[in-house]
């Protein structure tokens, strides 16, 4: 849960008449969760935000995934993707399930339209690039190394600096995101032994009023389909805001790790957390220092769940042949760990470089039939090591 914020001009009271200088009113919109009983912000627009002049395409929103696939890890090697484009059209899904979709998307161009997820919350990690975030909340800036919150319900639209590419982690959920409830009090505070803290959570940074009439299309993600809605005014009239549900930013450079005399299992690396699925951040960080420590991970079996990693930069110590971008996929039902001679080159090491995302779902992850284009098929074999 984060806490209160406002921009811009408001009534003293809500739901209250609130009058522009020629007399006629700001119109009020709630943006709720769960009803009206879940977190909450309040918009004032100068325009109606239903003001729709047509209702256009509806384009089938179909991910078609592997079917029978073998049970095996998998490696995906995501600098192979070629496709680029805007922050819509250039992603490329490779995995999901009923709770996430994740992707990536190399983002080279502005959005010409608008686009809202009407499904779930999106969490969007910045591998690199720069530009800005614009929402109907107000704009806000990113780059490497950022996690970008959107909202459900939230139109925004990216617009990445010029001639610079951003390439992008997707994950577009089915739910809220929120800080890990362990580290938070009754009160939705964020504790002394939170990892990060209100600090370090960056929300929209200004509210550019923009008042113009004519045709701005937004296109819905809902129901199984792309939605085009043709509004008569632009949707970022907001004129002012308050509340608790609102874009937000946070750099995984912020991220303070908790580290012990022993190996920390991957709960202390939690960052994010949505319905059957956590998000973790994996940073440079010291190792262990009990005198007999192993630095490196043991192997273990996910019994619950799914474990995704996403390699952003540096040398992760446990794996070998992995590059930056790499995305691996460790099923729940084998063990998993270590690559041969990994956990012996460990031990003395004083420190690690490496940064990385990694995703756990509690709901099996399916692969999508073309995300084989950019897979290492020998990934299963690497822990092979032939006899001689």
């Amino acid at each position: 849960m984060l806490y209160y914020r406002q921009l811009g001009e408001l009534p003293q009271k809500r739901h209250t008449i609130f009058n522009k200088e020629d007399g006629s009113l700001f119109r009020e919109q709630v943006m709720g969760t769960r009803g009206f009983s879940g977190t909450q912000s309040i918009l004032y627009h100068h325009g109606m935000p239903t003001e729709v002049v047509k209702v256009g395409r509806s384009m089938p929103f179909l991910i078609e995934y592997e079917e029978n696939p073998t049970l095996k890890h998998r490696h995906f090697l995501t600098r192979k993707i070629q496709k680029s484009g805007d922050a819509i059209q250039a992603r490329q899904y490779l995995l999901g399930n009923e709770d996430v979709l994740i992707g990536i998307g190399i983002v080279t161009v502005s959005m010409d339209n608008f686009y809202r997820n009407g499904d779930g919350d999106e969490l969007l990690f910045i591998q690199y690039g720069s530009g800005t975030l614009e929402t109907m909340y107000g704009t806000l800036s990113y780059r490497s190394g950022d996690y970008l919150i959107i909202p459900i319900g939230t139109v925004y639209r990216i617009c990445p600096n010029e001639s610079e590419v951003t390439k992008m982690l997707v994950i577009e959920t089915t739910s809220q995101i929120t800080t890990p409830k362990r580290y938070r009090n009754e009160y939705g505070q964020l504790l002394e032994h939170s990892p990060f803290c209100e600090r370090d959570i960056r929300g929209p940074e200004c509210l550019i009023t923009k008042v113009k009439n004519g045709e701005f299309e937004i296109l819905t993600k809902s129901r199984g389909a792309i939605h085009s809605h043709i509004m008569a005014h632009h949707p970022f009239d907001v004129v002012g805001w308050d509340g608790y549900l609102y874009p937000w930013a946070f750099n995984i450079e912020d991220f303070e790790p908790i580290t012990g005399r022993i190996h920390q299992p991957p709960p202390v690396h939690q960052t994010f957390e949505g319905h059957n699925f956590v998000v973790c951040s994996f940073v440079p960080r010291l190792f262990d220092y009990h005198p007999q420590s192993i630095p490196a991970p043991y192997y273990h079996s996910n019994v619950n769940s799914d474990e995704l990693l996403y390699y952003v930069k540096g040398n992760f110590m446990s794996r070998k042949g992995i590059q930056e971008g790499s995305i691996t996929l460790h099923p729940s039902g084998i063990p998993h760990g270590p690559h041969p001679g990994k956990i012996e080159s460990s031990i003395g090491k004083k420190e690690t470089t490496e940064l990385a995302v990694m995703i756990d779902t509690f709901h099996p992850l399916r692969v999508v039939k073309n995300a084989c284009e950019w897979e290492d098929p020998q990934y299963m074999y690497t822990w092979y090591e032939k006899s001689e």
